[in-house]
This record gives structure tokens, C-alpha cells and sequence, in this order.
């Protein structure tokens, strides 16, 4: 933390996408340098591509080389990338898929240096990314593998509630063979610390959805909910998290049972990110449980369609920016509470 305000990392994402939208409509409300400090990890010279397109002319970026010389009251630009970047707007190329990896490789180190504190993604294409030194579904497993993780956890938040996914970027006809008790009882367990330690529930109530239609209807349709999700919450519930269900999907949300929980565990990516999307995209984060660092991202993808029109909505990414400085204090926060205060001696000290 610098000059007490949080340093937050922001990575371009895609430069043919709407994330330099969203990234520069989020930081143009001067409030955000109140209590962070931004540092974005791109290029200038495509920001200001970016700012011509949308017709911005009343912002600008401070260049910096390192996040040491960020200007608290500015929002800050370390670049990246090659001057000879070509931008294409809305359109997936390999040259930006390279940048936006670059970028993000170049954030993480400084993050894992303690250079910044927090890191805010801007959308990417999982495709265009995809090169022998980047073999990862997304962002949630590249991070997962960077800083160690034994496993993460994507976690979409908003104002009314929270889903997170046993699996997450995966294709559907393999998802039964990942549900298994050890995976599910794997990632209650994330979300169960997560709800605690950067969300301030003390006793976090988490319901768990089922894999088939109607939770199985007792093995009818499926056994999966019998054979691995029952077993993993009645684990869990002996390591006194307080897990329910397995409750059918469709019904679950559609009778609002959701506001009932402070956590909901979707098996599965679609069956947990259509209803949130579906009602609540634009105020949406994705927030990477389980990680030693703090990331977080917009809920919405490239948006290639209108990248360029200057139709792209920066609250979810606002938002997102705003989640991971209140993570960050909540689990600095945390930390001091359960620390043991007591200094130890050795007894031939005494």
C-alpha cells in the first residue's frame, strides 16, 4: 500500500474489445483516487487509439515504468506491449491475444512482488490467448497456477448474492466425471473460508445446487447428488460449515430461494452464471476465490460487437474495482484478528 491507498493492477484484457471502454469510463470518476491508486498494465498508445474512437477527450493517463512512480491523484499506464501494436476493433487476432497475456504476466509479477496489491482483469478472448506458453482456459486457472493454489475458486458477487462453480471452464459432457465428493467438498471449503475471511460473514450459510434436473428426483434421473454432492455437505457439516442441500437449480432461483444464503455452489459454470447474468450482469464481479492475492474482473466478456461505439457500461468494472480494495481490507483485517498478540519466548529466555 502506498501513501495509504491501495495499488490496483489493472490488466487491458483484449485491445480490440470494449475493455479500454470500460477501463477508461471507470477511472474518468476522479472518486476512485480517493482511496486507490490505479495502475494499468497496457499501452498507451492503444489507450489513446481507444480515446479517439470513443471521442474522449477530457482524460489522459500518467506514463509510469514502474508502479513505484504511480501519481496517487492520476490514473497510471505502465507499457507493455510493442509500439507497433495494431488495433483491429472487434475482431479476435493472435496479436491480441499475445497482449493481453504480456500484460498480464508483467501485472502478476509486480503483484507477486508486492508492488501492487490488488489485481483487476479486463476481459480477454480464451481463444486468441491460447500459445505454447499459455495453455489455460482463462484467467482463474493461469492464476491458480501462478500463485500456487491448491485450487481457486470463481466466484461471481453482487449487491444480492454470490455463486460460485465446482467446475468452471470445462465442456459439458465432462462435467459428471468432476463432481466427485473431494472436488465438491474442495471448493465448500473455499467459499466457506472465502465468506469469512474477505467478505465478513462469521457463520456463512452455502447451499448447494444439484447436478441434474430436479436434484436427481432420488436417483431417478441421475445419481451423482446421492453419490458424491450429499456425502461432501455431510462432510462438510462435520467440519461444522453450514452446507445444505443439494436443491434443484431451476426451482432454487426461481422461488428466490437464493436470498437465503450468504454462498451458493453451482456444479457447474453455465448452471450458476446464467441466472446471475441473467439478472444482475451489469453489477456482476468475478472474483477468484482461494488465492493468496486478490483478483477480480468485470462479469462481462469482450463484447466485440459494440468494442469501438461507446455503448459499453463500466459499472461492472467499477465495481469490480471497488470489491477487490474492499477484499483486500477485510482480509488485511482479518489477519490482525486472529493473530495471536502474544509474543513467544524460548523458555531458556525465562
Amino acid at each position: 500500500m502506498k501513501n495509504n491507498r491501495i495499488v490496483v493492477g489493472i490488466t487491458h484484457g483484449d485491445i480490440n474489445s470494449i475493455s479500454y471502454e470500460v477501463i477508461i469510463k471507470a477511472l474518468m470518476d476522479n472518486r476512485i483516487m480517493d482511496f486507490c491508486t490505479p495502475v494499468v498494465y497496457g499501452s498507451p498508445k492503444v489507450a489513446a487509439y481507444h480515446r479517439k474512437a470513443l471521442n474522449i477527450d477530457n482524460f489522459s493517463f500518467n506514463n509510469i515504468k514502474t508502479p513505484e512512480e504511480a501519481n496517487p491523484k492520476r490514473a497510471n499506464i505502465i507499457n507493455c506491449i510493442s509500439e507497433d501494436i495494431r488495433v483491429e476493433l472487434g475482431k479476435s487476432t493472435s496479436v491480441a491475444g499475445e497482449a493481453s497475456v504480456k500484460a498480464l504476466e508483467i501485472a502478476c509479477q509486480d503483484l507477486a512482488d508486492g508492488k501492487i496489491d490488488v489485481l483487476v482483469t479486463g476481459p480477454i478472448n480464451k481463444y486468441n490467448i491460447q500459445s505454447e506458453k499459455f495453455t489455460f482456459a482463462g484467467h482463474t486457472e493461469f492464476l491458480e497456477t501462478r500463485f500456487n493454489s491448491a485450487g481457486g475458486l470463481m466466484f461471481m458477487v453482487n449487491d444480492f448474492f454470490r455463486v460460485g462453480v465446482v467446475t468452471s471452464h470445462i465442456p459439458i459432457a465432462k462435467i459428471p466425471e468432476y463432481i466427485t465428493k473431494d472436488a465438491v467438498l474442495n471448493k465448500i471449503r473455499i467459499m466457506n473460508k472465502s465468506l469469512i475471511e474477505d467478505f465478513g460473514c462469521r457463520k456463512p450459510r452455502i447451499a448447494l445446487l444439484g447436478l441434474n434436473p430436479h436434484a436427481g428426483d432420488n436417483g431417478v434421473i441421475g445419481d451423482e447428488e446421492k453419490r458424491e454432492i450429499k456425502p461432501a455437505i455431510e462432510a462438510a457439516r462435520e467440519e461444522s460449515i453450514l452446507a445444505f442441500g443439494p436443491y434443484p437449480a431451476d426451482g432454487f432461483f426461481g422461488s428466490a430461494n437464493f436470498n437465503k444464503f450468504d454462498g451458493i455452489l453451482a456444479m457447474y459454470h453455465d448452471q450458476g452464471l446464467i441466472p446471475f447474468k441473467a439478472l444482475l450482469t451489469d453489477e456482476g464481479v468475478n472474483f477468484t476465490a482461494g488465492l493468496s492475492v486478490v483478483r477480480t474482473s468485470p462479469a462481462h466478456g469482450t463484447a466485440y460487437e459494440i468494442a469501438g461505439k461507446g455503448e459499453a457500461s463500466a459499472n461492472s468494472f467499477r465495481k469490480a474495482i471497488y470489491l477487490a480494495c474492499d477484499i483486500f481490507k477485510r482480509r488485511n483485517g482479518y489477519k490482525e484478528l486472529t493473530e495471536n498478540p502474544l509474543k513467544s519466548y524460548d523458555i531458556s529466555e525465562i
